[in-house]
């Protein structure tokens, strides 16, 4: 059964004469620099909500000894964020050809019999189903996410999160055992005998290097097609294959990228009526009720700032004008140093109704409680009538429909 040529176990079967040590090598030693890239600009983009601050940040809060690496995410340089989850999404989209085209060059040895010659054989398939099990698991899950598309079951958070710790711990294994073999087969271009090659190969309809140019120009057309979204302005109209890559919604001041309108956060104009809406801050020294009038009387600030969001897309500077949070903590007793603060939407439902942003955020001149953008009132679907904004923070955390503050240690 295994040498009949009809079968996908047999040598015989796979008959491309593409399919050989020097093409999966060049291959892997792409997906070896960007799949590397792609891990750290993850766990980059992890820290960045903060989530050892507080547990409306985390979205995996049994992740354990895997949250090792956590930090204090800065407030600059305020594109910070934009770049890193921008190169992560981008970066990924990117390589999704690379990736198939590397399965495509050793699938031979997916079916190849018998499946365990030894016990470290064994090992062998077992980490390298793990490797591309967790592989098309990890880019499937993403760009579903950038294309929000969640129709895997659960939170993306998690399932993303755990599947790339699995991913790369049996990319890693991989990457020592094979590297050496690759770097060898690149640089002096061997030819040796190997199982990836055909018994009985078809008559080449293309050169490797032809192949390798197909797979290149499949990475280029995706990566010009999509890195406009995180460049935002007029180049996200270049972003065809984004969710965000068409033109700003509306005009105006307020015509810049959205991510959840109003209707669809279930917020009515009798919520954020000036009759109706009060901001409640409460801190050491007790609570006081402000409305928009009252806040329009405290000192005013500006700050030129992006917004950046976990699919990839992102928004140019945009001026917003509002309250210093940290001018708010000194309303409730912090004069000196601020807090940590948690930050309550009206929004009812979904995920990120409630944040939490550390002392440092708080801190900066940056950070504001924004009443207006580019010289106009915030408009309903941009938060009307108060939002957070903070430089270089996720843009969930740039909490909308702003109706408390509780500043303290969180």
């Amino acid at each position: 059964m295994r040498d009949h040529p009809r079968l996908p176990t047999s040598p015989g079967f796979w008959r491309s004469p593409l399919r050989g040590t020097w093409f999966t090598s060049v291959l892997g030693l792409v997906l070896l620099a960007g799949v590397t890239v792609l891990f750290v600009t993850g766990l980059v983009s992890y820290a960045a909500y903060n989530p050892g601050l507080s547990r409306v940040n985390d979205m995996t809060p049994d992740k354990g000894v895997l949250g090792f690496y956590l930090f204090a995410w800065p407030t600059g340089p305020v594109w910070l964020y934009r770049f890193t989850q921008g190169l992560h999404v981008t970066l990924g989209i990117t390589l999704v050809p690379v990736l198939l085209a590397k399965l495509w060059s050793v699938v031979p040895r997916l079916f190849a019999l018998p499946p365990a010659r030894s016990l470290a054989h064994a090992l062998e398939r077992i980490s390298l189903l793990l490797l591309v099990g967790g592989g098309l698991f990890e880019f499937t899950t993403g760009v579903l996410n950038v294309q929000l598309d969640y129709v895997f079951p659960g939170s993306f958070y998690p399932l993303h999160f755990y599947g790339a710790w699995v991913f790369f711990a049996a990319f890693v294994a991989h990457a020592v055992l094979k590297t050496p073999t690759a770097l060898r087969a690149v640089r002096h271009r061997l030819r040796e005998e190997s199982d990836l090659v055909s018994p009985r190969p078809d008559v080449p309809t293309v050169s490797r290097r032809g192949a390798l140019g197909l797979v290149g120009g499949g990475s280029l057309l995706l990566f010009l097609t999509t890195v406009g979204q995180s460049l935002g302005g007029p180049f996200r109209r270049t972003a065809l294959l984004a969710p965000h890559g068409t033109a700003d919604p509306g005009g105006g001041p307020n015509g810049f990228q959205i991510n959840k309108t109003a209707a669809y956060a279930g917020i009515t104009a009798a919520d954020t009526h000036e009759d109706n809406w009060r901001l409640v801050v409460t801190g050491r020294t007790g609570t006081v009720r402000l409305s928009r009038a009252q806040l329009l009387q405290l000192p005013q600030h500006s700050a030129s700032l992006p917004i950046a969001c976990v699919e990839g897309w992102s928004t140019a500077d945009q001026w917003w004008r509002g309250v210093r949070l940290r001018d708010l903590a000194a309303l409730v007793g912090y004069d000196g140093d601020p807090p940590d603060v948690l930050v309550e939407s009206l929004q009812r439902h979904g995920a990120f109704r409630r944040a939490a942003l550390r002392a440092n955020q708080v801190a900066d001149g940056r950070s504001l409680l924004a009443l207006f953008v580019n010289g106009e009132e915030l408009s309903p679907d941009h938060g009307h009538p108060a939002r957070i904004i903070v430089p270089a923070a996720p843009g969930v955390l740039n909490t909308k429909w702003v109706a408390r503050l509780t500043f303290g240690d969180l």
